[in-house]
């Protein structure tokens, strides 16, 4: 157990320390604002304060975990073991000349997503926007890098102090918001289809759909046979995010009355875990999300837990307001649709911190740490470069012992098309993932 002295205990400072050092370190903590009692402490004991008190490691504090309300930060970097550093501390005594568990608590709240800033035509809060990728630690899981640290100063300190610290994991994860590319849709939508690609002069999507619908090919999102092929090859867990719900702009998977689609997903179900994938359109209507849990549930006959936004579409703090409101306890919804790495700068689980309520929340978060539309659509990266930039990315979660949860959909597996050879570099992502 590590006891802890700071001036003034606040919900940002439970939450933070709780993450540090509870979670990330796997050490028990007790905050006290007791001076004699820190004193008298015969253990493990840090303090985060204005001084130092006598001979225990000492971190020097800045404002922001004593504050409530949100307001702009003046926001200025150094840099320590090759790494940004920001909130900088200017007391000799400080174990650390910057404020790392504010840094810390800064961007795993996503505090900058709740001010001002331009979203990109989906209303999305843009990597481009972000510390992280202006400073380019994008890449770099800094908040376990950090607890790390803490890590190896308090063992300097307190020798014979060890940790347990987390477990490397592998969470393959796929999203369905197309079950199919050309099966089950329809027949207007069908029409519909043929319609687009003749109007396009594209014979060959002509030609290729009507071989599918005759039965004469196989649809070209049917992956699902090879996903399990490899889920039982390396024993995988996967999670699936389907999306079921009502046709839409943004949302065009599958009929949610088609059978075909729900005996799809609850062979899945047998198989892997899966959960919501709100459709775009429930991000302005909260009803609409509730029916998609309620629909999606009832085919499972099972409560829905985890969640997916579509499109990634997360505005914090209503996206997970909502979800909370329906029982939703695992969110997978954190990373950027343009740019790989850690949006939260942390590859672990965390709780979520609602900043405009000032408390710590039930609704576990999950950060991932790239989507394979993000190379090939956004940046465009081909099938044969795709692991120069996956492995890296793997290999920085493993080096701090987090969790690498990847983001694919069915259709990316389908070795056709754009998504040619993108069947093999998911395999070959697995097999680096693997711990």
């Amino acid at each position: 157990m590590i006891l802890i002295y700071t001036h003034k205990i606040t919900n940002r400072i439970k939450y933070i320390f709780n993450l540090m050092i509870k979670e990330l370190l796997g050490v028990d903590i007790e905050l006290t604002t007791n001076e004699e009692y820190f004193k008298s402490f015969d253990g493990v004991k840090l303090s985060y304060t204005n001084e130092r008190i006598g001979d225990e490691l000492f971190f020097a504090s800045s404002k922001l975990l004593f504050e409530r309300g949100i307001s702009t930060q003046e926001i200025s970097f150094n840099e320590f073991d090759d790494l940004p550093a920001f909130f900088p501390v200017y007391n000799k005594d400080s174990a650390l000349p910057f404020d790392f568990f504010t840094a810390a608590f800064y961007l795993v709240s996503r505090y900058e997503e709740y001010l001002p800033h331009r979203k990109d035509k989906y209303g999305r809060f843009q990597s481009s926007e972000s510390l992280a990728y202006e400073k380019n630690f994008l890449q770099k899981p800094l908040i376990n890098i950090w607890a790390l640290k803490i890590g190896d100063i308090l063992k300097q300190k307190f020798p014979g102090f060890s940790f347990p610290g987390t477990k490397y994991e592998f969470i393959p994860t796929i999203d369905i918001d197309a079950a199919w590319s050309y099966l089950q849709k329809g027949l207007f939508r069908t029409a519909g289809g043929y319609f687009n690609s003749f109007l396009d002069l594209d014979f060959e999507a002509i030609s290729e759909r009507t071989k599918v619908i005759l039965g004469l090919q196989k649809d070209p999102f049917d992956t699902y046979v090879y996903q399990l092929h490899l889920q039982k090859k390396y024993k995988l867990k996967p999670i699936y995010f389907i999306l079921f719900a009502q046709y839409g702009l943004n949302d065009k998977n599958i009929p949610v009355r088609n059978l075909k689609f729900q005996r799809l997903i609850k062979a899945l179900a047998d198989y892997a875990a899966v959960g919501i994938h709100p459709s775009y359109g429930s991000n302005d209507d909260s009803s609409k999300l509730k029916q998609e849990v309620e629909m999606l549930s009832k085919v499972l006959n099972r409560e829905i837990t985890k969640s997916r936004q579509h499109f990634l579409k997360l505005d914090l703090p209503i996206t997970y307001r909502n979800l909370i409101n329906l029982d939703i306890l695992d969110d997978y919804s954190m990373g950027y649709a343009a740019q790989p790495g850690f949006r939260a700068s942390i590859c672990s689980s965390f709780n979520f911190f609602d900043l405009d309520m000032d408390t710590e929340t039930k609704l576990r978060v999950h950060p991932f740490t790239f989507m394979e539309g993000t190379l090939r659509d956004y940046m465009d990266v081909n099938a044969s470069k795709a692991m120069t930039l996956i492995k890296p990315l793997i290999d920085e979660v493993k080096a701090v012992n987090g969790t690498f949860i990847s983001l694919w959909h069915n259709e990316s597996l389908s070795n056709t098309g754009r998504w040619l050879g993108w069947d093999k570099v998911y395999e070959d992502m697995i097999i680096e993932a693997l711990p």
